[in-house]
């Protein structure tokens, strides 16, 4: 067998396979016993799923157009489209599955060495490995209704693990609190998809984005014979639902992503979780937002339909001003946190309006060059972001556990005593703070790029502004936790070799920096491939 067709095949077998690693568990536990079994299990279901991920990201990269898996052998017919549920991979969403499926692994071999914290540890893992379900899911699927069967696994799972130490008052209304709004988004989002099914008679991405393109070229016509005005009852009606349901779709996206003013759950969920929940819901959870709101915004009612018509721009201008607020309001909130997951989670708030501001980079200029930079930069920081942001929550951890407090006023000096972990969370900052040469300058040098390329001076400028407050925050959390004198005695804990991770992790970050030319290059290839207009020659 061929590297592409085994692509294909994991393209469809990896998230049911995960969830058979799932569901096994509490069976295989009963005869093998908690203590080793549920870490080493799902050790071998997270390396499954990254070799998964690593093989379809080599097999996308050779087939070179977007790779189809037809669950149940339904065909394709040309009046109705896709019958049935489809994953389609593509280069966009194949190198994030990759990115994901390696920070899970990474995070599950983090939890074997803070598994003393866990009293029911089968289940953790099961949660766990929802978790990872629910993210690849949500990135695989071709199909808006799977979105959302997927993001309702991916919030169950993160929501029972925010709760996961339940005779924490704090843990339980963290939870609650993501629970209620989590659950009140995804059934939003769902009147959304029956808005959009009522109007296209089909929730298959391909088959809308090409229906799209197909009536955003008859409006050319009407336009061209006889003005814009005169528009058809079917442009018509395929522009205004468009409107609807994108909007609908996208509060569920950005409270899903923490964007501001949706993000208010997020600084209670993050520091009350396991340290390794937090490390996935900063470095990856949030991902899952973002990528479904460019994959509405540019793929599936992109610049070629009917939302060009109604307002696209709007939108996008929207998603500017709220990724700016979120950026400034997360990076000035840094500074007054004493506790340093709380710290860490306004970071992620902070980042995550960057993220947004170079997503919708499209909304104002007619320069092609500007939008794909804009799109490229913000692939590269999700990745710089993800995997720094892990490595500081799970540094943290480290001391957290020595200390025996989240306070950073109570942990002075703690990371004296582990100087690995403490360079490896040092070199974690130094590239959130956008210093070369790490990731997170270039990532952030390609945003400012890309606005400047664009003509928009005050959002380069705002990256600029962003960037410097964050570094007070950071430098707080540096100086009080490293660089202070201890004030008091310490438990020494063992790190088993974990420390040596989290410098691989560090290291990692100075080598996606150090190879920014070819990073750019091939994240610049997969945003022209496959997030613009071109894409449109891949589908069917």
């Amino acid at each position: 067998m061929d590297i592409v067709s085994l692509a294909r095949d994991l393209t469809g077998l990896t998230v049911p396979v995960l969830a058979l690693f799932a569901f096994t568990l509490p069976l295989l536990t009963k005869l093998f016993g908690r203590k080793k079994f549920p870490a080493i299990y799902a050790l071998i279901a997270m390396t499954f799923a990254a070799i998964s991920s690593t093989i379809i990201f080599i097999g996308i990269r050779i087939y070179d157009k977007p790779m189809i898996y037809k669950f149940g052998g339904w065909p394709w017919l040309p009046e109705v489209g896709y019958i049935g549920i489809v994953y389609e991979v593509d280069g966009f969403n194949a190198i994030l599955a990759l990115f994901t499926a390696w920070i899970m692994l990474l995070i599950t071999i983090y939890s074997v060495w803070y598994q003393k914290h866990f009293d029911e540890p089968e289940w953790y893992y099961i949660l766990l490995i929802g978790l990872n379900i629910g993210m690849l899911g949500c990135l695989y699927t071709g199909d808006v209704f799977n979105l959302f069967v997927m993001l309702e696994v991916l919030g169950i799972s993160a929501y029972a693990l925010v709760a996961y130490h339940k005779n924490k008052p704090e843990a339980l209304e963290a939870s609650m609190k993501y629970a209620i709004i989590g659950a009140t988004a995804t059934t939003i989002y769902f009147i959304g998809l029956v808005v959009i099914y009522a109007v296209y008679g089909t929730l298959n991405m391909a088959d809308l984005t090409m229906k799209n393109y197909h009536l955003y070229q008859d409006y050319l016509y009407q336009a061209q014979r006889s003005g814009a005005s005169l528009l058809s009852n079917t442009i018509t009606a395929a522009g205004v639902s468009s409107l609807l349901a994108v909007s609908l779709a996208l509060w569920v996206f950005t409270y899903k992503s923490a964007l501001f003013p949706n993000h208010f759950w997020l600084p209670d969920a993050h520091p009350e979780a396991p340290t390794p929940v937090s490390a996935a819901l900063s470095g990856l959870v949030v991902n899952i937002g973002v990528y479904a709101t460019v994959r509405f915004l540019y793929t599936i009612f992109g610049p070629l339909s009917p939302l060009q018509l109604y307002y696209r721009e709007i939108v996008l201008v929207i998603l500017l001003v709220l990724g700016f607020l979120g950026g400034l309001v997360g990076a000035l909130l840094m500074i007054a946190q004493k506790d340093i997951k709380r710290l860490l989670a306004y970071s992620t708030v902070s980042h995550i309006g960057l993220i947004y501001m170079a997503a919708s980079i499209g909304f104002m200029t007619n320069k092609p060059e500007a939008v794909i930079l804009g799109l490229t930069a913000m692939l590269y920081h999700i990745i710089n972001h993800g995997l720094g942001k892990a490595l500081l929550f799970m540094a943290s951890g480290v001391f957290i556990d020595a200390a025996g407090t989240r306070n950073m006023d109570e942990m002075r000096g703690v990371g004296r005593l582990y100087p690995i972990t403490s360079l490896a969370f040092i070199l974690g900052f130094l590239s959130m703070m956008g210093l070369m040469p790490f990731a997170g300058f270039f990532s952030k040098l390609l945003m400012y790029q890309a606005f400047m390329e664009a003509g928009l001076l005050l959002p380069a400028l705002a990256i600029i502004v962003i960037s410097a407050i964050s570094v007070l925050g950071y430098a707080k959390a540096m100086y009080a936790i490293v660089f202070s004198s201890m004030n008091k005695e310490y438990e020494k804990i063992s790190l088993k070799g974990i420390n040596y991770m989290l410098l691989l992790m560090a290291l990692a970050l100075i080598v996606l920096g150090v190879m920014y030319p070819y990073i750019k290059d091939t994240l610049y290839g997969i945003v022209l491939q496959y997030l613009t207009p071109n894409r449109l020659l891949y589908y069917p």
